[in-house]
């Protein structure tokens, strides 16, 4: 089959790999008909996520027919259309009866402490194969796997395998309720769906902020605020809308590829951290492969997590959905300690989110795929990795077809 391998970092290639089996009685084989395009693929190629084993097939988003099925599997059948959560879970363990499936006990074979299992990903999320090809294996399938309804059709379940439900996991991290004022920084895929939970969480104001245009008028489209850093500095620019007090939640939907402002009044004091910001990008990314302005880290890994304390009121909440990795060091824990913050952070936890939320889209209460604006063939995979790694205006969330 064919299937997007990474090879080392600046180096993913589209290969032809040998299907997948059955490896336990808890497997399904699932062909995929819709994968997706992830930020959190682009640390691993350009380096700001270490650990990656030559060969594994990258991925984690995808909806699909099962083939297959182990003898331990009796929620699912061959021909059931699902979608695939992001991370693995057994189902059984202490941690995925109280709904926290990402943090799985069982999942991970490296063992209970080792965190989130999730394809795709490095050594210490397994390493599991991911969904970037035209089948996939999937372990504890009783439990990765949600059977879709006939009325929710691909394009609307893939934005369900991870984008919809780590937003909204975001929301209910940064505790949004009835009234709150939220910011939003990172309006890509994750911060526009961000906005839409913090709305539907109950929101009453919500800024966006982002340094991309187009990024901008989708999330002016959702009624938000917006501010674009390169033009603004959001840390005042929120103050004065707040009347100085700052808002009650912040949700970090950027990570560790931050960019620093290019202009505006917001470039001074990040050029005045330039040193400080250079050697965060050599710890977290001490291997890269940068060509041309393809697979270049974010200059800026703490910027985010800065302003996101900055902004925020005393006693306020901070939600992080953005990818920190493990070997990232700085973040203002002194100025968080001072104004009594509640910060809370992680992986979504797939399988006790998704289930209500595609019962929002098959009641056709909310439509995920406004936020779609590419469709590609795996066989375009790369050139679609390329553009996408860019920032090119105009795209938001790619989305790939092998059916």
């Amino acid at each position: 089959m064919k299937a997007l391998v990474w090879h080392g970092e600046g180096d993913i290639r589209l290969d032809t790999v040998d299907d997948p089996t059955i490896l336990d009685p808890n497997d399904a084989i699932v062909r995929i008909t819709r994968s997706a395009i992830c930020g959190t693929d682009l640390h691993f190629i350009r380096g700001t996520m270490a650990g990656m084993k030559e060969g594994t097939i990258l991925g984690h988003e995808a909806v699909g027919e099962v083939t297959q099925t182990g003898s331990a599997v009796r929620r699912f059948a061959p021909g059931d259309r699902v979608v695939v959560s992001s991370t693995m879970s057994c189902g059984v363990c202490w941690q995925c009866r109280a709904g926290h499936t990402a943090q799985c006990d069982t999942a991970n074979p490296n063992g209970p402490q080792a965190g989130t299992c999730f394809f795709g990903g490095p050594a210490t999320t397994g390493p599991v194969d991911g969904l970037q090809a035209e089948y996939a294996r999937i372990p504890w399938a009783s439990n990765t796997l949600t059977a879709l309804p006939d009325n929710v059709s691909d394009e609307q379940a893939i934005l369900l395998s991870d984008i919809f439900p780590t937003a909204w996991f975001g929301a209910q991290l940064a505790g949004v309720q009835r009234g709150d004022t939220v910011a939003v920084y990172g309006a890509g895929v994750v911060g526009q769906f961000a906005i839409a939970s913090a709305y539907r969480q109950g929101a009453s104001r919500v800024f966006a902020i982002d340094g991309i245009d187009t990024r901008l008028v989708q999330a002016l489209d959702q009624n938000a605020e917006v501010i674009n850093f390169n033009q603004e500095d959001p840390v005042q620019a929120i103050m004065d809308a707040t009347l100085g007090i700052g808002v009650d939640a912040v949700i970090d939907a950027v990570g560790v590829d931050a960019q620093r402002p290019t202009s505006g009044p917001a470039a001074a004091n990040s050029e005045q951290q330039a040193e400080k910001f250079a050697q965060e990008v050599a710890e977290v990314a001490p291997t890269t492969n940068i060509q041309g302005e393809n697979w270049v880290p974010g200059n800026a890994p703490s910027q985010v997590s800065q302003w996101s304390v900055e902004t925020v009121r005393k006693y306020g909440r901070i939600g992080i959905i953005g990818v920190y990795s493990p070997s990232m060091m700085s973040y203002p824990i002194g100025q968080a300690m001072n104004k009594n913050l509640t910060i809370r952070m992680g992986n979504c936890d797939h399988r006790s989110v998704t289930p209500p939320l595609l019962d929002l889209v098959a009641s056709g209460v909310f439509d995920p795929t406004r936020f779609i604006t590419q469709h590609e063939p795996l066989t375009d995979v790369v050139d679609a990795y390329l553009t996408f790694d860019r920032r090119e205006e105009g795209w938001l969330k790619t989305v790939l077809t092998t059916a």
